[in-house]
């Protein structure tokens, strides 16, 4: 596939004269991160985004492009990052498509996803430097080149835990730079390395400073985020009370010190002359943790992505784009900008005219819907390790879910219920009630409570068992409190609905038609699951 003549022009070339440079990449791709920037505040009521401040990832999108319609394809890094890197729907990825799956459990089986292509390697091939760091993607990255030796390496620090750890304002300086010294240096890294080569750089930043576990109040102590400031501002779903609103103020100043780490990686690029010539794009692998139907489910608190992206010779700055875009889209498009072609069993679509257009809202107007799903998050979640399988169609109206498996607990089984001493402890999630849900202040709360009214409340409409089928007014009802499922005026649409989605699953030949994903490879051996869990298996309820 030819670059398109915008690109051939404003790359520097043109179409009679020699083939342009192509331009670096930063992907820019932090774990657990949501829809929360500042950039992404509402004008029309108060929300979360009114209080988070993020001026670098601001600066990506005021002087590029906001995508207002991104989604994950899954809400739970391991298949996220495989549904990224292969372009495809995460049930087609084999091992890749759960949490943590193991290769070893295909032995006996073909599994699809170590001879899928990945969209970095198409890079490398046709002459990237590419290269990752942190939590990232699967790729074979470039070799490294001679420059490299003797630059220094610095060790990867989690923001609010080892900020928080220090003693006085001294140690709380030298921490901060401690922190914000490894994205500087591995920028500094990568952009000397592909000039040394005379290579475009491909470099992938995976933060996980956001993903849990926290410092209680951390968001407090070192982003002046007070808990009170996020009153009226909580999903409808949860009750506003103290403890949630501190773990939502934690999460935020995790997201805050996200947006840190990308400064200190632009000013590298500014100072290396580099920042005009790299596509800055950015964007997470699911929602917020910890918070019920926030990571691992299909409602919009844990599929609705943030997406960026700034490269000034390229996209016309000062947009937002109503266009869906999903994350598994993102290498066909890199893909698209190399003059690459995209291969033909990638899922994706490319989303470089949306980039390139100097229009906004609307571009293409019939790229208005997303597929969406889940399976298996954490294993022992359930009785005999099964997954809890949802797929889901979200339009620009509508939201629908199908719940295969309707008998089965969606964010984990509620075990060990009485012990207190797991529910916000991170360390012994294996032993925690609804392990699909990660530790957290309000996962803590909602247990401890869950005998008054607004507790049990919360627990039944989020962690209890669901119906087979949910539909959702989304533009009315943006917290999707009020199920359509089996209302006589939403018959047609949820038909509509099942069918699209039935469609797009027969098309990609999904597992979960025949229930294979709750079988051998996929779930493992029930028969060698630990001791402990079936111990726990037996105590649910």
């Amino acid at each position: 596939m030819k670059l398109p003549l915008l690109i051939l022009t404003v790359l520097g070339g043109t179409l009679l004269g020699a083939t342009p440079p192509r331009p670096n990449t930063l992907f820019f791709f932090v774990d657990d991160w949501g829809r929360y920037a500042s950039c992404y505040a509402e004008e029309g009521g108060p929300s979360l985004n009114d209080i988070v401040k993020t001026p670098h990832f601001d600066r990506i999108g005021r002087e590029g492009v906001i995508f207002e319609n991104a989604f994950v394809p899954v809400s739970s890094c391991g298949p996220c990052r495989a549904s990224l890197a292969t372009g495809r729907y995460f049930w087609t990825c084999g091992s890749g498509a759960f949490l943590n799956g193991k290769a070893s459990d295909w032995t006996a089986h073909e599994n699809p996803f170590t001879s899928m292509k990945k969209f970095p390697d198409l890079l490398r091939e046709s002459g990237y430097l590419a290269r990752k760091q942190v939590k990232t993607i699967t790729f074979n990255e470039s070799k490294p080149t001679p420059v490299e030796k003797g630059m220094p390496r610095v060790d990867y620090q989690r923001y609010g835990l080892y900020v928080s750890e220090a003693t006085d304002d001294a140690e709380r300086a030298k921490r901060i730079e401690a922190t914000l010294n490894h994205p500087r240096y591995e920028m500094r890294r990568v952009v000397k390395a592909a000039q040394s080569v005379a290579k475009p750089f491909f470099f992938i930043y995976g933060t996980i400073n956001v993903h849990r576990p926290y410092t209680a109040d951390s968001g407090e102590k070192l982003w002046g985020i007070d808990p009170d400031s996020l009153k009226g501002r909580i999903p409808k779903f949860l009750p506003d009370v103290e403890d949630v609103r501190r773990d939502f103020a934690d999460y935020l100043g995790e997201v805050q010190a996200a947006d840190a780490m990308l400064g200190v990686m632009l000013d590298e690029l500014e100072k290396a002359g580099q920042l005009d010539n790299t596509l800055v794009i950015l964007s997470g692998d699911n929602g917020i943790p910890g918070i019920p139907r926030g990571k691992t489910n299909c409602y919009d608190l844990s599929v609705r992505a943030p997406m960026m992206a700034r490269l000034p010779s390229t996209i016309p700055g000062g947009r937002r784009v109503n266009d869906f875009v999903s994350v598994m889209d993102v290498g066909p498009t890199l893909l698209d900008l190399a003059g690459l072609p995209v291969p033909a069993d990638m899922n994706g679509r490319s989303f470089l005219k949306q980039l390139t257009s100097d229009q906004e809202g609307w571009i293409d107007e019939t790229r208005d819907w997303v597929v969406v799903g889940r399976e298996l998050h954490f294993h022992t979640a359930r009785d005999g390790n099964l997954p809890y399988p949802m797929r889901a169609i979200r339009t620009r109206d509508h939201l629908y879910i199908h719940n295969f498996k309707p008998d089965r607990w969606p964010n984990g089984a509620p075990y060990n219920l009485n012990d207190k001493s797991t529910a916000d402890d991170y360390e012994k999630l294996e032993d925690a009630p609804y392990r699909d849900l990660d530790a957290s202040l309000t996962k803590s709360w909602l247990i401890d409570n869950r005998a008054a009214t607004d507790a049990k409340d919360a627990i039944e409409m989020t962690l209890g068992k669901r119906p087979p089928e949910e539909l959702y007014a989304i533009q009315d009802d943006p917290d999707s409190l009020t199920n359509l499922a089996g209302q006589p005026a939403a018959e047609a649409k949820l038909k509509e609905l099942r069918d699209r989605l039935d469609e797009i699953m027969l098309k990609t030949s999904d597992p979960r038609l025949t229930d294979a994903f709750d079988r051998l490879p996929y779930i493992g051996d029930p028969a060698k699951l630990s001791t402990e869990a079936r111990k726990a298996g037996k105590k649910a309820k």
